[in-house]
C-alpha cells in the first residue's frame, strides 16, 4: 500500500470534495483502491490464523464504499475523505445490519491511521443484550477488561457516547454499572499511518490480534 500516494490523494479530495474533481482523477483512485483491497485481503488471511471464524469475510465487501450517504446528512460533500475495512465474522460490516463485533482501520486525508475491535453503536436490540451479558456475568466481563494483551495494548474500554444516568432496569450501584452505560464497546489506536510504513499489515495484525479477547466476548453474545 502506498501510504503517501493514499494520503496526498485523500487530502486533494477533501479540497475538491465534488463529482467533478473525482471524476478526473478516478484513474487514481482506482489504484489505490485496488491496493487497499489487496491490504484486506492479506489481513483476513492473517487474522484467521487466530481467529478462524473471520475466515470467509468477503474482502470486496468488507470495504466500506467512498461516496458518502446524503439522504440525512445536512454536510452535502459527495465523499468521504479516507478509505475504511471493517473484517466481521459474519461478512456484514454495519452494525445496523447485524453485523456483530469487528475489526475496523481507517486512513484518513491526515495520515492518521486509525484501528479498531468491537462493536461501534450497535442497534438497541443488540446493545440490550450486550449489557444484559455484562449484569448476568460481570466476572466473565472482568476477565475480559484485565487481559494484560488488550490492557497494555489499548487501556480501558473507548467511553465516547455514554449514557449520563443508567439505562432503565438497572441500578447506580451495579457492577460494571459506568460500562453498562456505554453505547460502544470499543478498543482503538490512532496513530501517524507513516510511522507504519513498511509494516502497515504488522501493525494492524497486531493490533487486532490484541482485540481479540474482546472481539470473542461480544461475539459469544446471542
Amino acid at each position: 500500500m502506498h501510504l503517501r500516494d493514499l494520503t496526498r490523494f485523500l487530502a486533494e479530495l477533501a479540497e475538491n470534495n465534488n463529482r467533478a474533481w473525482f471524476v478526473m482523477n478516478k484513474p487514481r483512485y482506482d489504484i489505490l483502491r485496488a491496493e487497499f483491497l489487496e491490504l484486506v485481503t492479506g489481513l483476513i488471511r492473517e487474522i484467521a490464523r487466530f481467529d478462524p471464524a473471520v475466515a470467509d469475510c468477503n474482502p470486496k465487501k468488507a470495504l466500506f464504499r467512498i461516496n458518502r450517504d446524503l439522504r440525512f446528512s445536512r454536510e452535502k460533500i459527495p465523499y468521504k475523505t479516507h478509505f475504511s475495512a471493517a473484517i466481521t465474522a459474519s461478512g456484514l460490516k454495519k452494525p445496523s445490519q447485524g453485523g456483530g463485533p469487528a475489526y475496523y482501520f481507517h486512513i484518513d486525508e491526515k495520515g492518521l491511521l486509525l484501528f479498531a475491535g468491537g462493536e461501534y453503536m450497535p442497534p438497541p436490540e443488540r446493545l440490550r443484550a450486550i449489557r444484559r451479558r455484562i449484569a448476568d456475568d460481570p466476572d466473565g466481563f472482568a476477565k475480559v477488561l484485565k487481559n494484560r494483551r488488550l490492557r497494555q495494548a489499548y487501556g480501558e474500554l473507548q467511553q465516547e457516547g455514554k449514557l449520563r444516568r443508567p439505562p432503565k432496569g438497572y441500578d447506580a450501584d451495579a457492577p460494571h454499572i459506568e460500562y453498562i452505560k456505554l453505547k460502544s464497546f470499543i478498543v482503538w489506536q490512532e496513530m501517524p499511518a507513516m510511522k507504519a510504513a513498511g509494516a502497515l499489515e504488522k501493525t494492524l495484525i497486531d493490533g487486532f490480534r490484541d482485540a481479540l479477547p474482546l472481539v470473542e466476548w461480544l461475539r459469544a453474545i446471542r
